[in-house]
């Protein structure tokens, strides 16, 4: 079964027979293993406007019921075109990697979200899991106050959401670890609302702010509840910084040869016992680093 990300549908085929966009070569292939990490977060932002691009265009042929335009509809496949040939060259680049590699084997996280990653993340800056968040936005602690400089990085945030989604997406797959982790989570939160652990934030909440009585949050708010929607993002919040703590510890013996001081896995999100990444026996010592250590 083909792996898909949140980025993307796979390529279908057929863009021979579309030439108004050029398809990549063998060379232009070889040289992708080349690109710098600001190159391939160029390539990486140029693919979701494509995808954008290709949805308003879907979205605006199917609103033409009487007479669609067929010029809006060579749009949308010319942007579905440069999507896919902008993934296949993110492909080699996010597999050119090690780290990459195992990121690719994940179910839910494809070449965009992988090249994404390695292109926005230094792992030498990150000794703990903790650093990724904070640049990507999930330090709650990190306000953006107005007229000062944005404390986390748009570009990293916005793939968390994707991976979020993706995670969201494939939960019904078993095969998606983190999908089921997700579930699993939103089962929980949907239980502890339902008790009322949620009743002092959902307090403040109303306090804070000015909900118009006909919201979904105000109606939530009011009962000492949070909306379904904050629980969602909560359950894929929660499954995407499990990813990363893998990510981050994979990626960090690949680099140093050793493992982090302190896995976040341990501890924390209501585990005691360490969570070994998925798929790690593909890391070459790894599994032996973390027996040695008795994870």
């Amino acid at each position: 079964m083909t792996r898909y990300d949140s980025s993307g549908t796979g390529d279908e085929g057929g863009d021979e027979h579309k030439p108004s966009v050029k398809r990549l070569n063998r060379d232009l292939l070889r040289s992708v293993t080349l690109l710098s990490a600001k190159e391939a977060r160029y390539l990486v932002d140029a693919y979701y406007i494509s995808q954008e691009d290709r949805k308003r265009a879907h979205n605006q042929e199917r609103s033409m019921v009487e007479e669609p335009n067929v010029l809006v509809g060579w749009l949308a496949e010319q942007s579905r075109v440069l999507e896919n040939q902008i993934k296949r060259a993110l492909t080699p680049y996010a597999e050119s990697h090690a780290a990459g590699r195992w990121m690719l084997s994940i179910y839910g996280i494809g070449p965009v979200i992988s090249a994404g990653l390695l292109a926005h993340i230094a792992i030498e800056q990150a000794p703990t899991v903790g650093h990724i968040w904070a640049f990507g936005g999930y330090d709650p602690t990190r306000k953006w106050e107005k007229g000062k400089k944005r404390p986390h990085n748009a570009g990293l945030k916005t793939l968390f959401w994707k991976i979020g989604q993706s995670f969201m997406k494939f939960s019904n797959q078993e095969e998606c670890v983190y999908g089921q982790v997700y579930k699993e989570r939103k089962a929980y939160e949907i239980m502890r609302n339902n008790r009322g652990g949620n009743a002092d934030y959902a307090k403040h909440m109303l306090e804070a702010r000015n909900y118009g009585k006909d919201t979904e949050a105000y109606k939530a708010y009011i009962v000492g509840k949070l909306p379904p929607a904050q629980i969602d993002a909560r359950a894929r919040r929660y499954a995407v910084k499990l990813f990363l703590s893998h990510a981050h510890t994979v990626w960090f013996w690949i680099t140093h040869n050793r493992l982090p001081a302190s896995p976040y896995a341990i501890g924390h999100m209501d585990h005691t016992d360490f969570i070994a990444p998925p798929n790690y026996e593909q890391v070459s010592g790894l599994i032996e680093a973390l027996r040695q250590k008795g994870w």
